[in-house]
């Protein structure tokens, strides 16, 4: 028996030695891969090339890649000293669809940082960012993280940290886009950035940076993967630069909507004159967005909760109201719901509902969930809701009470309170709220995509689960995306969404008088139909 014993002790020194055998030098790592990239001598880059770039957050459907953009040409400066940054791109709409109001026109864009500060130029104007991106990252921070996640600046930032560790592990199996596979070798450097973001790095065989990945805060998705894939090295006076970046997104093994960008380089200049901006004033002084809610009433019990960029409709019943659309982030939410209690008080939120999927009209979701609220959406929806948006895994970058609190009221035993509204191959694309008096009816929008030209691309539908809500005894419809009436007397030109919400108010028989939309101020149908025209 103590034979036994003395083997199986020998066994498990065995094992554990074998584990701590993966966790490697990390400072020794670093070094051989800063020597091997040339990390130190780079001071400067200049790197150009084409591709593509894609909308996060914003694809036609939840089986479907995020739209994307042909970028014919692509240039970045970086100089890592100084912790600046200029990125200038042509966006045009190439080969890819991009589910709009229109065809997208040709872009150039320049976006700028220096330090914590980000800016962008748009016809040599400066464009603050005080927006955070995708409503969950201020910019300033995700163009830092941008400069740590490039592979010299991944390097450079690994330098400064104080929590760096490592492992070495073989890659079993098959890999794609040329990183490691088959048992090849790699170390993975891990640190934290800014006191928040988690970067870790992959180095292989050749002490190349592979991989580099981080999380960013997003409404939606919580922690959402960025991730940047670097091929095809070649060798610029002693410093190795990739000549692919392939980045990700959110996780593929969520969902298909993941690629962000490919660029394939053909041009790197290193350690050539970079010049740095001066910082703007308007961007020293800007002010970070704040959350406002400015009400409008619309009729006896309806209210149009606006002061933002995007709107929401409140529906007062006869024991509760319902809330239309809750877009960006828990904050909008928190507001709507406070503005909710203020004009209705003593009545509960008995629903909200969602007209699309993409982030911004989808993100302020969890907080109505984290009560109880029902939620009315698309039958597409639901599963991907449940599997990403409403996962109760813990958000750790920027918590929201769903995240915080957890386990909330709804998922007491029972299916999260969700209700869908199925397209018309499913049977009937109608959902009605009523207590005996008060109607709101929601519709799924048909005829959402079409072929235009040759070229067989979707424009103008936006999203394929859309929906609307009508209220038949005021006259109001409520649309997202579809329709913004003007706020001057200068009528627009009618797009092919204005065009598609015509053929359902027509389709569906509504009498609207008043247009409520996700997005700017009301408007009267007559006008509505003024500029459909024919």
């Amino acid at each position: 028996m103590k034979k036994i014993y003395i083997i199986l002790t020998i066994c498990l020194l065995s094992f554990f030695n074998t584990v701590n055998a993966q966790e490697v030098d990390a400072q020794a790592a670093l070094q051989s891969a800063i020597i091997a990239m040339g990390a130190n001598e780079l001071r400067t880059v200049t790197f150009e090339g084409a591709g593509f770039s894609s909308r996060i957050g914003q694809q036609y459907s939840v089986t479907t890649p995020w739209p994307g953009f042909s970028v014919p040409s692509y240039k970045r400066s970086i100089d890592y000293s100084s912790q600046w940054s200029m990125e200038q791109y042509t966006q045009t709409q190439g080969s890819y669809p991009y589910y709009g109001s229109a065809p997208v026109q040709t872009q150039e864009i320049t976006s700028l940082t220096r330090g914590s500060y980000a800016w962008n130029l748009i016809d040599n104007n400066v464009m603050t960012l005080t927006r955070d991106y995708l409503d969950g990252t201020p910019y300033g921070e995700l163009r830092q993280l941008e400069i740590a996640i490039t592979p010299h600046g991944f390097l450079k930032a690994a330098q400064q940290a104080i929590d760096l560790t490592a492992i070495s592990l073989p890659i079993v199996g098959a890999s794609d886009f040329g990183v490691s596979q088959f048992g090849r070798q790699v170390t993975i450097l891990s640190f934290t950035y800014l006191d928040k973001y988690k970067i870790n790095g992959t180095i292989n065989d050749q002490n190349l940076v592979e991989l580099v990945g981080t999380w960013i805060a997003n409404p939606f998705y919580g922690d959402m993967d960025y991730e940047m894939r670097y091929t095809r090295y070649e060798n610029f006076n002693g410093i190795m630069f990739p000549m692919q970046f392939h980045t990700h997104q959110a996780d593929p093994r969520l969902n298909t909507s993941h690629n962000y960008y490919e660029y394939n380089l053909t041009n790197v200049s290193v350690n050539t004159p970079v010049e740095v901006m001066e910082i703007p004033e308007e961007v020293l002084t800007a002010i970070p967005d704040v959350v406002n809610v400015a009400t409008t009433e619309l009729a006896d019990g309806v209210w149009l909760l606006g002061g933002g960029s995007h709107n929401s409709l409140l529906v007062e019943f006869k024991d509760y109201v319902a809330i239309v659309e809750a877009p960006l982030n828990e904050d909008r939410s928190l507001a709507v719901i406070a503005e909710a209690k203020r004009l209705v008080p003593n009545k509960q939120i008995q629903y909200v509902v969602n007209t699309h999927h993409h982030f911004d009209h989808a993100g302020g979701l969890r907080t109505y969930l984290s009560q109880g609220t029902t939620i009315i959406t698309h039958d597409s929806n639901k599963e991907y809701y449940l599997d990403i948006l409403f996962h109760p895994g813990p958000r750790t970058i920027n918590p929201d009470r769903l995240a915080k609190y957890n386990p909330m009221y709804w998922i007491s035993r029972r299916p999260a309170p969700i209700e869908t509204v199925a397209g018309e191959a499913r049977g009937t694309g109608k959902y009605v709220i009523t207590d005996g008096i008060k109607i709101l009816e929601i519709y799924h929008v048909q005829d959402m995509n079409y072929e235009l030209g040759d070229r067989s691309l979707r424009y103008g539908h936006h999203s394929e689960d859309m929906l609307m809500a009508y209220l038949p005894q005021d006259g109001i419809l409520f649309n997202a995306d579809l329709y913004t009436p003007p706020q001057s007397n200068v009528l627009p030109k009618a797009t092919i969404a204005m065009v598609t919400l015509n053929e359902n108010i027509k389709k569906l028989r509504l009498s609207p008088m008043t247009h409520a939309p996700s997005h700017g101020i009301p408007g009267s149908h007559d006008q509505f139909l003024s500029i459909i025209g024919e």
